[in-house]
């Protein structure tokens, strides 16, 4: 018979900060139980479907594959989210996005879009935090589209909709507050695509061209015939990308146009408003 404590000790995962945070997910999931189950009693016997469960996840994270994969969700914001293989994995630096959506357009009515929406994060994020924004999430890959759907309805956001567009391409003679994108953004040769969990995720959510600016080219340059007056655009990018997103902003006539930095000091997020 085996503990949770001797389990979790005895656990070999890929070594990473995150492997311990990785083994307790995977036992409490395997166990139907919260962290906090196993931090109360590690001396419960883990019974052995339960261990034959676990053991089947650890198999496969040993060969990679991510956690929120393998268990089918991950949070974000202060959702639960669930996800697939056929989308990007929301990442905490991309709460930045929300957090200054947030900061950045009043509590009052508004339309705000999210471009390239996959599991639906960061419009039903928004949509969560304020009841009064109406929020339109997007995104080109049916199965992100039903997903990002299924995540709306099961937090049963009514002030959200998801639709399959490319970028702007269904949405002819709407016009928003706010357009929000966590588009592609890395080089198709950049070596970290053949690294760590970014392996398993889809290309088409991650690769933007030969130097990842591709989809922000095509972004910032179709958002001014989607704006209202005033409008703002607000966009991830990578560490390295914010000089040149702020000169794509400066050459399209945006204004007002800022970078703010990440938790880890990166410049993560740019923003610019529309002819005020």
């Amino acid at each position: 018979m085996t503990i949770i404590a001797s389990l979790l000790r005895e656990t070999q995962l890929p070594d990473s900060p995150t492997a311990r945070l990785d083994s307790e997910l995977l036992l409490a999931a395997a166990l139907g139980k919260s962290r906090s189950f196993l931090h109360t009693w590690p001396e419960r016997i883990v019974p052995s479907d339960a261990a034959q469960t676990f053991a089947g996840y650890v198999r496969r994270r040993q060969q990679g594959e991510p956690v929120a994969y393998i268990l089918g969700q991950q949070g974000f914001w202060t959702l639960d989210l669930e996800v697939a293989a056929h989308t990007l994995i929301p990442r905490p630096e991309t709460e930045l996005l929300v957090e200054a959506a947030l900061q950045l357009l009043p509590a009052t009515a508004a339309q705000v879009l999210d471009l390239g929406t996959g599991t639906g994060a960061i419009a039903l994020s928004l949509a969560s935090e304020r009841a009064h924004w109406q929020v339109v999430a997007v995104d080109r890959v049916s199965e992100a589209v039903a997903l990002a759907e299924r995540n709306r309805q099961r937090l049963r956001l009514d002030n959200a909709r998801v639709l399959q567009s490319h970028w702007f391409s269904a949405l002819h003679g709407e016009r928003f507050d706010l357009i929000i994108s966590n588009p592609p953004y890395i080089a198709a040769a950049d070596p970290h695509l053949s690294a760590g969990d970014v392996r398993f995720e889809p290309a088409s959510a991650l690769v933007a061209g030969t130097d990842g600016l591709d989809d922000l080219r095509q972004i910032i340059a179709e958002a001014p015939s989607y704006l209202n007056a005033s409008g703002w655009l607000m966009l991830e990018h990578g560490y390295d990308q914010a000089a040149a997103v702020r000169e794509l902003l400066a050459r399209h006539d945006f204004q007002q146009i800022e970078s703010r930095d990440d938790l880890a000091g990166h410049p993560r997020i740019t923003l610019g408003r529309w002819r005020c």
